[in-house]
C-alpha cells in the first residue's frame, strides 16, 4: 500500500519523467562528446600520420579507414587543380571505377566545379531513375554505381583553391551542422597536407634536377664557405681525388686540393675573399695535374660575402698536346731550315771531297800532305753524314709505324750530339743488348726522346763539380706482367732532381734550367711520344747523386707471333 501511494506519488510530480528525461539527455551529450572526440583523434592522427614521403593513395585510405568509424559512405574520392583543369586524382576503394583516376571533370554542369565555385559544401542527391534529365554530367556515370548521395567538400589553401573530396554513399546519410564542420576542418587539414606535399615535391624535384645538373659537369665544381670548408661538390671532385665522397664534406679544400696546411704560396680563393671579385689561375693540384681555377664569389642582398663556387678545369693533358704542337712546330721549321742548308753545303762539300781524292792521286803514300788530305776528305765525309743525319731526324712529316730497333736509334742519335756531349768533358759508355728485341713505332720520334734525354744528361754535368762526368746507354729486354718489353736508360751522375721537383719534371713548360737555356718541354714531349707508342718513361733521382731516364716499349707484335 505504501510503495503504491510513493509510486502514485512521483507519478502525480513528474519526478520519474524528469528523472527518465534526465538520463537520455546525460546519454546523448556522452555520445556527442564522444563523437566529438573521436573527430578530433581522426584529425589529430591524420595530421600525425602524414608525411611528405606518403603518396595520396595512401593518405586518402588512411583517411577513410578513420572517417568510416563515424560516417557511413561507399566511395572517397580526391579531385586536385592541376593547370586550371579538375582531375580526379585518387579513389578509395579503386574498384569503384566510377569517375577513375584521370578524369578530367569539364566546369560546366558539374557537381566538382559547383562546390569550389560556392567555396562551401554540397549535398547532392542523385535520383534513381535512369529517365530523369541529369543536370550534371557526373550524375550518370555515379548512378551506374549505385551511388544515391554526394557531399562535396572543397579545399582550399592560402584562399587558393587546390582540390575537392567527396563522399558518395549508396544509401542517403543525414549529416548535421557538426558533422559538415568537423568534415570542412578535416578538408582544411587535407587541403595543407596535399599543398605542403606539392611543395615539398616540387622542391625536391627541383633539388633532384639541379644535382643532375651539377653532377653532369665534368669538371670540378665545389661550394666553398668563408672558412676554406667544402659544403658542396659535383661527382667529378670525387672521381679526381680519388676519394669517397663521404670524405671530402666538411674538409678543408686546400688540404684535398693542394696536398698542404695551407702553406701554398697562392691561393685564388684568398684573393677572391679579400677582392670580392672574380678571380683566375693556373695551378698544379695534387696528382702533378695543371688546373685552371676560376672562383666565383657568392653574395647576400647586402652584397657580402659569404661563400665562393670553385669551378676547376683539369688542363694537363690539353697543356701536353700544345706542348707538342709546338715542339713539332719547331721541329718543322729545324727541318725547312736543315733541307736549306743541306743544298747550301752539299754542293761546296761535294767539290771538297772530289778534289781531295783527287790531290790523293797525285801525293805520295804516307806522305805528310797525304795524312792532311785524308784528314781533310773524313771531315768533309763526317760533315756529310752530320747533315744526313739532321736532315733525317727533323723529317716529321710522316708518323707511320714500322719495326724499328732501339739500337739503331742511338746510334743515330749519337752521331748528331755525342762530339756536342765530348767537348764538355763527358765520356759516354755504351751498353747495348745485342739480342734487343725490335719495336713497333716510329724510327724519328723515338730518336727525339733519346736526343731529349742525352741533353738533360748532359746539362744536368755540366752544373756539376764532378771530375769523371759519365752518361751511360744501356738497352735490354724486360719482361712484366703487361708483356715483354724493350728498354733504354740514360744514366748519369749529375746533380740530381730535387724531390719536390721529381712530381712537376714531365709538365709541360717546366725547367729547372737558367732562362734562354731551356723550355721545359723535352720531357714533356717525351712521355707523349713514349705513350703514344704504348710505353712510358720512369725517372729514378737524388739531388746531388745523379739521375737514371729509363724509356720502356713493348716489342713488336711480329716477334710475339
Amino acid at each position: 500500500m505504501i510503495e503504491n501511494k510513493e509510486e502514485m506519488i512521483q507519478l502525480l510530480t513528474g519526478v520519474k519523467s524528469s528523472r527518465r528525461n534526465y538520463y537520455n539527455e546525460l546519454k546523448k551529450n556522452i555520445l556527442e562528446i564522444q563523437k566529438k572526440n573521436m573527430q578530433l583523434e581522426i584529425i589529430n592522427e591524420v595530421v600525425k600520420s602524414f608525411n611528405v614521403d606518403m603518396s595520396l593513395d595512401d593518405m586518402l585510405q588512411n583517411v577513410a579507414h578513420k572517417l568510416r568509424r563515424i560516417l557511413s559512405f561507399t566511395r572517397l574520392s580526391l579531385s586536385t587543380l592541376e593547370k586550371g583543369e579538375l582531375v580526379i586524382s585518387n579513389v578509395y576503394p579503386q574498384k569503384l571505377t566510377a569517375l577513375p583516376p584521370g578524369t578530367v571533370l569539364e566546369k560546366e554542369n558539374s557537381l566538382y566545379w559547383k562546390a569550389i565555385q560556392g567555396k562551401k559544401a554540397v549535398i547532392y542527391h542523385i535520383s534513381t531513375t535512369p529517365e530523369t534529365d541529369s543536370m550534371y554530367t557526373e550524375e550518370k556515370v555515379l548512378r551506374n554505381f549505385s551511388i544515391s548521395q554526394l557531399l562535396l567538400i572543397p579545399l582550399f589553401s592560402k584562399r587558393q583553391a587546390i582540390g575537392v573530396v567527396s563522399l558518395g554513399c549508396s544509401i542517403p546519410f543525414t549529416y548535421d551542422e557538426s558533422d559538415l564542420a568537423f568534415l570542412q576542418q578535416l578538408a582544411d587539414q587535407l587541403a595543407v597536407c596535399i599543398e605542403n606535399a606539392r611543395l615539398y615535391n616540387e622542391v625536391l624535384q627541383g633539388k633532384k634536377e639541379w644535382e643532375k645538373t651539377f653532377s653532369a659537369v665534368t669538371d670540378l665544381l665545389l661550394y666553398i664557405d668563408m672558412d676554406y670548408t667544402i659544403l658542396r661538390f659535383n661527382q667529378a671532385v670525387s672521381t679526381f681525388l680519388r676519394i669517397p665522397e663521404e670524405d671530402i664534406y666538411g674538409q678543408k679544400y686546400y688540404k684535398l686540393l693542394y696536398g698542404s696546411d695551407f702553406s701554398y704560396p697562392i691561393c685564388p680563393l684568398t684573393e677572391s675573399y679579400q677582392s670580392q671579385q672574380t678571380v683566375y689561375c693556373q695551378l698544379t693540384l695534387v696528382g702533378n695535374r695543371i688546373c685552371d681555377i676560376f672562383v666565383y664569389p657568392v653574395l647576400d642582398e647586402e652584397n657580402r660575402m659569404y661563400g665562393a663556387i670553385l669551378y676547376i678545369k683539369d688542363v694537363t693533358k690539353k697543356l701536353h698536346i700544345e706542348a707538342q704542337l709546338i715542339q713539332s712546330g719547331k721541329l718543322a721549321a729545324i727541318g725547312e731550315m736543315a733541307a736549306g742548308i743541306a743544298h747550301e753545303l752539299n754542293n761546296p762539300l761535294t767539290a771538297i771531297l772530289g778534289n781531295t781524292q783527287l790531290l790523293l792521286r797525285d801525293k805520295e803514300t804516307n806522305s805528310p800532305e797525304q795524312q792532311l788530305l785524308h784528314s781533310i776528305f773524313n771531315c768533309g765525309k763526317r760533315c756529310k753524314s752530320i747533315i744526313q743525319n739532321l736532315l733525317t731526324f727533323s723529317r716529321q712529316d710522316d708518323y707511320l709505324f714500322h719495326e724499328c730497333s732501339l739500337n739503331l736509334a742511338v746510334e743515330q742519335v749519337l752521331s748528331l750530339v755525342s762530339y756536342q756531349i765530348e767537348k764538355n768533358n763527358i765520356r759516354i759508355i755504351t751498353e747495348f743488348e745485342p739480342d734487343l728485341h725490335s719495336i713497333e713505332g716510329n724510327q724519328q720520334q723515338i730518336e727525339q726522346i733519346i736526343l731529349n734525354l742525352l741533353l738533360n744528361a748532359k746539362d744536368a754535368l755540366s752544373e756539376t763539380r764532378e771530375e769523371n762526368k759519365i752518361i751511360v746507354i744501356r738497352t735490354g729486354n724486360k719482361k712484366t706482367e703487361q708483356g715483354d718489353l724493350v728498354f733504354l736508360q740514360v744514366q748519369d751522375n749529375g746533380c740530381g732532381i730535387k724531390e719536390r721537383e721529381m712530381g712537376e719534371i714531365f709538365h709541360p713548360f717546366f725547367t729547372t734550367k737558367e732562362l734562354q737555356k731551356g723550355t721545359g718541354l723535352g720531357l714533356s714531349v717525351s712521355l707523349g711520344i713514349a705513350k703514344s707508342h704504348g710505353g712510358t718513361i720512369e725517372v729514378e733521382s737524388k739531388a746531388g747523386n745523379g739521375s737514371t731516364f729509363t724509356l720502356l716499349l713493348p716489342i713488336s707484335g711480329k716477334e710475339d707471333a
